[in-house]
């Protein structure tokens, strides 16, 4: 069977691979019953989501012609390095600096990650981002989420 888009087939393949591996996991944990789910209930309801979405992507990258078989391109090191120290900042930031720091930066830092960098926008989606989260996370949902910096008080 040849491939015939190699982009797809990567991602179902990645898809399956993730799915499984939290289903799998899952099952470590009580199910329960629809009535009352366990932990491990809604887990492993996602993970075979994820893999039968998954599934369905391969074999459309296996039956569905492209035209030039969608090869896949090089790997961006240099956003992927960018995204993944920005969440490592933010892990470090936010018991020091709290919610009001640390959302932003990661805003901020994640934005530099793209092609398309505006400082204005960055600000806008960092102020947005930190009062909605702020309403879900420590209004809403009552969390113990550092809001203020240590320094504040």
């Amino acid at each position: 069977m040849k491939i015939k888009s190699q982009k797809d087939f990567w991602a179902g393949l990645m898809f399956v691979a993730v799915g499984l591996a939290f289903a799998w996991g899952a099952t470590g944990y009580s199910f329960g019953s629809s009535a009352r789910p366990g932990p491990g209930y809604f887990p492993f309801g996602l993970g075979i989501l994820l893999a039968l979405l998954g599934a369905l992507v391969l074999l459309g990258a296996l039956t569905i012609e492209t035209e030039d078989g969608e090869p896949v391109g090089r790997i961006g090191w240099r956003p992927l390095g960018i995204i993944v120290g920005s969440i490592v900042l933010f892990g470090v930031l936010l018991p020091w600096g709290g919610m009001v720091i640390a959302l932003p930066v990661l805003v901020i830092t994640s934005a530099l990650a793209g092609d398309e960098f505006h400082w204005l926008e960055a600000l806008v989606n960092s102020v947005v981002l930190t009062l909605l989260s702020y309403a879900i996370f420590i209004w809403g949902l009552g969390l113990t989420i550092p809001v203020w910096p240590k320094f504040v008080g």
